[in-house]
């Protein structure tokens, strides 16, 4: 049976609402539940997922609606959720002054920054209320129209403000991380990022050998596309440039546009310092001095680690320990496992690992693909080579992202894993601030399982993942590698040696 209910001015914010939704489904034993504020876009998202009741088209933009599905009658199920979201309201200490508008907390807390978290179609008019007040802007919210997106950062650039987004996950501004980011040490690096988990994943690895980080700017998704002209990209470049604290500056992205990567090479000719340039899959034949090229993620970070003077051992190459086990692996798959099946929570490493793995295994699809050939049309559908980014807006409608609970990811690997033609299955983790209080944890019991269902059928299947975080983020990094250590997943150094390590275990069954 179907169930609904509006509650009047019940605020809760996006990320509460989703980070609870996955929990209270299971231990109310709801078949399937959706709580959001009653928006338009939102009241069409609950459309998309077969639980909307003309009841619900009443709600408006500050009222909670709930919708579920159950197997059986239960009246007290409103208070229950009820029950459940007030618990998590009272963590915020009584004593914490909650702040309602930008200005409120300008004039009590005279603060530079503004980190905007709302619904995309109010998000814009408070980034532009920030700009007004001097505030640089991170704007983590999506579905902000590409116009406001050009005239916020035109604002920014005439005020030297920075504005960081739309759709921005990650940044580290003065030692600070915002939204996603992992603890990382100060130092002298600086990077500019329209990619999250990409700046993430180069961070942490100059963190590990060494290095530090004096500002990691992100600018959002779209900032390289032909429209939005690479706008904060080549204002982050310029200001890293005039940093004293910054002695290597690190650009990292997908491919940007023709125009915008011409844009970009241009303005690299009169920077300074040494820059290392990390565009995955760009085709890049010039030559601009004191400018790195690189492929990888992981490279960026080697690169940017011996421009300051830190050794580090070749992140990309196996051990004679790894070399054995993709050796005994290789004698133990079926005839019919012939296929690797990546499963990410981010979207950058799932990019990474498609450019990393192409040359090593033919006919590779994925739902982040851009050239036609390669795009997984359905990415719910398991069909040969497939790396799926469980990001994308398919799988998210309605839910968390699997970065916040990756939980969502579990019933997709058991559903791989049964797949008598997967041979591997390749995972990443991410730690850090934004992130799940333990992804490996919630994880490890499914993999167990997915190894006996292999192990049932007479397969044995690989799992290889790579965890993203540093010794200093609180889901301890150690004990999360080695609880996928101790449970047989071969643990990768990077996301790209994790994608080396899948295509090496399926070398000789390339077709």
């Amino acid at each position: 049976m179907k169930a609904f209910k509006i509650l009047k001015n019940s605020y809760y914010d996006s990320v509460t609402l989703m980070s609870t939704t996955v929990r209270l489904k299971k231990e109310l034993n709801f078949k399937e539940l959706v709580m959001f504020m009653g928006t338009e876009m939102n009241k069409d998202m609950i459309k998309s997922v077969g639980l909307y009741h003309e009841e619900l088209k009443a709600a408006e933009p500050n009222d909670l609606m709930l919708a579920v599905m159950m197997d059986e009658d239960n009246p007290h199920w409103v208070d229950n959720i009820l029950e459940s979201l007030s618990a998590k309201k009272t963590t915020v200490k009584e004593s914490d002054k909650v702040y309602k508008t930008i200005y409120q907390t300008i004039d009590d807390l005279n603060p530079n920054l503004a980190i905007i978290s709302v619904p995309g179609i109010y998000a814009a008019n408070e980034a532009y209320k920030a700009l007004e007040k001097n505030l640089h802007v991170m704007l983590f919210s999506d579905n902000v129209s590409v116009e406001d997106e050009i005239q916020l950062k035109e604002i920014g650039i005439k005020k030297n403000l920075l504005v960081m987004g739309p759709d921005c996950g990650t940044a580290i501004i003065n030692g600070k991380g915002l939204c996603f980011a992992n603890q990382v040490r100060q130092g002298n690096i600086g990077l500019v990022a329209a990619s999250g988990t990409g700046l993430q994943e180069v961070t942490v690895i100059i963190d590990r050998f060494g290095g530090g980080i004096t500002q990691a700017i992100g600018v959002g998704g779209r900032d390289l596309t032909e429209k939005v002209g690479g706008r904060m990209m080549l204002m982050g470049l310029d200001a890293l440039d005039q940093d004293e604290q910054t002695e290597v500056i690190v650009l990292i992205s997908k491919p940007p546009h023709q125009s915008v990567l011409e844009e970009i090479i241009t303005r690299l000719k009169s920077i300074k310092k040494p820059v290392v340039l990390c565009l995955l899959d760009a085709n890049l034949d010039t030559k601009i001095k004191n400018v790195y090229f690189v492929s990888t993620l992981t490279e960026a970070a080697i690169q940017s680690l011996h421009l300051t003077g830190h050794e580090t051992p070749d992140l990309l190459n196996m051990d004679i320990e790894t070399k054995d086990i993709i050796n005994k692996y290789r004698n133990q798959f079926k005839p019919t496992q012939k296929f690797v099946k990546g499963l990410f929570c981010g979207g950058t490493l799932t990019a990474e690992t498609l450019s990393v793995l192409r040359p090593m295994l033919n006919h590779i699809t994925s739902n982040v693909a851009k050239k036609e050939y390669e795009k997984m049309h359905d990415p719910l559908l398991s069909n040969g080579h497939n790396l799926v980014d469980l990001g994308d807006d398919i799988f998210t409608q309605g839910k968390p992202h699997p970065m916040i609970e990756p939980s969502i990811r579990l019933e997709r690997i058991l559903s791989e894993a049964k797949n008598p033609e997967t041979a591997v299955l390749l995972l990443d983790f991410e730690l850090g601030i934004g992130s799940h209080i333990d992804p490996v944890g919630v994880t490890l019991e499914t993999l167990v399982e997915a190894f006996n269902i292999a192990k049932k059928d007479g397969r044995q299947l690989a799992i290889v993942a790579y965890v993203c975080g540093t010794d200093k983020d609180y889901q301890d990094l150690k004990q999360s590698e080695d609880r996928l250590k101790d449970i047989g997943v071969i643990v990768a150094q990077t996301n790209a040696h994790a994608a080396i390590i899948a295509g090496e275990l399926l070398k000789e069954v390339k077709k």
